[in-house]
Formats: structure tokens, sequence, C-alpha cells
């Protein structure tokens, strides 16, 4: 399996309302250290036709990770989450201690 295959293995199982960071994910996937590798996996993604839950991973700030390479995927990722009714305060930030994903069995 390959480091992607088994970063979206992960990201699969994160919860509906649930979010998770990219350094969570690296380190449920046996990569510790590599949460960039997440983010280039997220970013292969066809946001548009996958049924990989790419929008529920955050950074560990507990925000969104806005690139102008993501084309607009960003607002994207914000409504879907919003849709899923997890709250962004004031400065774009998620309560990790309310909404982060606490998965009971990984791959």
């Amino acid at each position: 399996m390959s480091a992607y295959d088994k970063i979206y293995a992960i990201v699969q199982q994160i919860s509906y309302g649930r979010v998770a960071t990219y350094g969570q994910v690296a380190e449920l996937a046996g990569l510790y250290g590599q949460a960039r590798l997440v983010g280039y996996a997220l970013y292969q993604i066809n946001t548009s036709a996958s049924e990989i839950p790419w929008h529920r991973v955050i950074n560990a700030k507990g925000e969104i990770s806005y690139s102008s390479l993501r084309r607009g995927d960003d607002y994207l990722q914000r409504s879907l989450l919003e849709d899923e009714g997890i709250e962004f305060s004031q400065d774009g930030k998620i309560d990790l201690r309310r909404y982060q994903w606490q998965p009971e069995n990984h791959i």
C-alpha cells in the first residue's frame, strides 16, 4: 500500500461533523512527521468526484490551510464543513477540543 493509499484510508474514516489535522492523519497512517505529505496527497484528489472526505482535514491551528493553488477549494472546504455543522470562530478557526475526530480503530 502506497503512502497516499494509507493517507486516503485514514481520511475515509473521519466521521461526519468531525475534523482531523494533517499531522494526526500522518501519524495514524504510520507516517509520523509527514503532515506535508498528507497535504500533497489531498491536493491530488479530484474534489468534485472523490468519495474521500478531504475537506475534513485541517491544520494544527484549527484552520483551513488557504492556498491559491487549490483553485477555490478552500472556500468549498469551509462550506462543506459548515454544512456538517462545524462552526468557525470569527477569526476562522475550528475548536479542535469540540470537533477533532478520535478514531476508535484505525488501519
